[in-house]
């Protein structure tokens, strides 16, 4: 079947239509969090023991009442999100599908559980290579003249926005490879960007390393750069000339 009878078979769905198909994707990745969060409750304790060890968990106070219950929920949370991470890539490229052709479908087959793994790399690299880099740096900063004290909250909060943004940082060589075999960007394209792609990549290494200093920069923007690299480079193997 050409793309002509294909098009000419598919229904056409007005906006209205298209907004509550949105609504629902949303409502079940909304509920695949939710379940997420109340099976991550089984084990966040140990596992915000597990965080606070590159730091020690003795090093760590509490500064309020409540604080120690919203460090939990917030924990489960993103760990909810990692485990929900499948049904909300599913539910954001199913809202895609209906603009696909059926040979373009069977990618996602590919697509979703390497979509998962990277994330899952980028929460491994986050918490082995970047926070042991980062964390004693941070401790030792200042400390001839402060003795450093830092409170749950703030120490948990940097840790999982790290591991948030790096996690999904981590996917872009595959969605770039999956636009590539769409035929929706090319390589050439990919590549003539990367000048500007340098620069985006810096403002966001600022923006989610604990510190400016080179140093912790550079821990960032090194991979953030490699997988830049790697995703035109499967770019250019799943490319297949432009879509019509």
């Amino acid at each position: 079947m050409n793309a002509e009878a294909h098009m000419a078979e598919e229904p056409k769905m007005t906006i209205l239509e298209h907004l509550r198909e949105l609504r629902s994707r949303l409502i079940k990745a909304f509920v695949a969090l939710v379940v997420g969060t109340i099976v991550s409750f089984s084990f966040t304790k140990p596992l915000l023991q597990f965080l606070a060890r590159p730091v020690g968990a003795e090093k760590l106070v509490l500064l309020s009442p409540t604080e120690g219950v919203v460090i939990y929920f917030k924990v489960a949370l993103v760990c909810g999100l990692a485990l929900a991470m499948p049904v909300i890539v599913y539910q954001l490229v199913a809202f895609i599908v209906p603009g696909l052709y059926p040979h373009e479908r069977r990618y996602l087959y590919f697509v979703l559980p390497t979509a998962t793994l990277s994330f899952i790399v980028g929460v491994l690299f986050t918490y082995f290579v970047l926070l042991r880099a980062a964390i004693p740096f941070l401790q030792g900063f200042l400390s001839d003249i402060f003795r450093p004290n830092w409170t749950l909250e703030r120490y948990i909060s940097l840790v999982t926005g790290l591991m948030l943004w790096v996690g999904l940082a981590f996917e872009t060589p595959l969605f770039m490879a999956f636009l590539a075999r769409l035929g929706i960007v090319s390589p050439k394209r990919l590549s003539s960007f990367r000048r500007y792609a340098i620069v985006l990549i810096s403002i966001l290494a600022a923006m989610i390393t604990p510190t400016v200093d080179p140093f912790n920069m550079a821990i960032v923007m090194g991979p953030l750069i490699v997988l830049y690299e790697l995703g035109v480079l499967l770019a250019r193997l799943a490319y297949r000339g432009p879509r019509a």
